[in-house]
């Protein structure tokens, strides 16, 4: 049953989102450069550039500009795979047979390249510091399933993982680590860049990531050989000849050059989007510090976020009754506590976009049949689905006024009265 327990909040006029593109002036110079050269396929000045600038911001030797992040995650796959079981004919799925490790907690774009090439994900659970990849269960994933070679570390939320753990135990099992830094464009760890610990690495430029194109991504990688296969695979695969000739399956996967143009114009704005997504992560952490929620963690010692999106997480004994269905989810309202699904309602009844973090992969119908690796907490509870069950993802987009996210707050706050 729903049942707000203040509906007094007057709506915005105009939504608040979660997080969508920030437009600057230099992006429409670089489309208009680009239609005006006659440049607006897959080639073009714009997608040197912005291989050159995320090269240059990484710290890696290649970059290779495709229409997704979840193209270039794909190819990194096919890259890992062909590296360690080597090429096949030229239709066959490399990974058929094989298991391949990756995070629970994450969007299904980490996973689907898997089953792209044939392999069989197993899905390592969460540990609490950072909702991120659990170094403890992947060492029990490789005692379970030894043939185990492939390891994809999504960085959730813009916060890093363990990652030098992870690749401590990766290199321990000469296994290749692969970074989804889809969502942590310009985090770093111990001072390196994400996107650059793995040995294939992508990111995204999705319309809601910290920079965008409106569309769009990248394969990051230090492998001059695995530099030059994506860019073959990436365009259908074309051997050097004067006619088209195919010796293996390619893809349609490059970059045009008018999404490049967006990208280079957001590109100088990086670190600006940080600050400022920076800032909406301080001021909830401040403002909610009285109600029983806490903040997505990160480890500050090490770690320096983009604050793509502020989360927060509900103490357990601060959660009222919630169900959720396959598609739908209830509650039942009770004097002090609340849920995700409150919350969200709540948000969503003054027109602002709030939604619940990743539902894990090993709860999805798609993944359900696949191996799961938890070490659990105490009380034996898989953590993934642990802080599904208790977070959820606030808004976060950095051209919400002050005035705005502090009504949103007292929304939060309400909640729980």
């Amino acid at each position: 049953m729903f049942n707000f327990k203040n509906n007094n909040f007057k709506p915005f006029t105009e939504k608040v989102c979660l997080s969508s593109p920030t437009k600057h002036d230099e992006e429409l110079c670089y489309i208009s450069k680009a239609i005006e050269s006659g440049w607006i396929t897959t080639v073009g000045e714009n997608i040197n550039q912005i291989e050159k600038q995320v090269c240059e911001k990484i710290g890696c030797r290649y970059a290779v500009a495709l229409s997704s992040g979840t193209t270039a995650l794909h190819l990194a796959v096919k890259c890992a795979a062909v590296k360690i079981y080597g090429k096949k004919n030229a239709g066959d799925r490399v990974l058929c047979g094989h298991h391949v490790a990756v995070s629970d907690l994450t969007f299904s774009a980490t996973v689907n390249p898997i089953v792209y090439e044939g392999g069989t994900p197993v899905y390592i659970d969460a540990e609490y510091e950072t909702w991120n990849m659990d170094p403890d269960a992947l060492k029990k994933a490789f005692e379970l399933y030894p043939d185990i070679k492939i390891v994809i570390v999504a960085h959730i939320c813009g916060t890093p993982g363990k990652i030098d753990e992870i690749k401590e135990i990766c290199d321990a099992h000469g296994a290749i680590l692969i970074e989804d830094a889809a969502e942590s464009f310009g985090t770093t760890y111990k001072g390196m860049q994400t996107g650059a610990f793995g040995e294939y690495n992508i990111i995204s430029f999705n319309g809601n990531k910290i920079i965008t194109g409106s569309t769009g991504g990248m394969f990051l990688t230090d492998n001059e050989k695995a530099e030059e296969m994506v860019r073959k695979w990436s365009t259908q695969s074309k051997e050097n000849a004067p006619w088209y000739q195919h010796e293996e399956i390619g893809y349609n996967y490059r970059m045009s050059n008018v999404v490049a143009g967006v990208v280079r114009g957001q590109l100088p704005h990086l670190e600006e989007h940080i600050e400022q997504k920076k800032v909406i992560y301080e001021t909830y952490k401040k403002e909610l510090a009285d109600i029983p929620v806490q903040m997505n963690p990160f480890d500050a010692q090490n770690s320096k976020p983009n604050y793509w999106l502020s989360c927060i997480i509900i103490d357990k004994a601060a959660m009222c009754k919630q169900t959720r269905g396959k598609n739908e989810a209830s509650y039942i309202a009770e004097h002090g506590k609340s849920c995700p699904t409150e919350v969200l309602e709540a948000i969503r009844g003054i027109n602002a976009e709030g939604r619940p973090i990743w539902k894990p992969m090993h709860m999805q119908p798609t993944g359900q049949t696949n191996p799961f690796v938890t070490c659990g907490d105490k009380e034996g509870i898989n953590v993934a689905g642990d802080i599904f069950e208790r977070a959820l993802c606030l808004p976060s987009d950095n051209k919400m006024t002050i005035e705005q996210q502090m009504k949103i707050i007292k929304v939060i706050i309400s909640c729980f009265e």
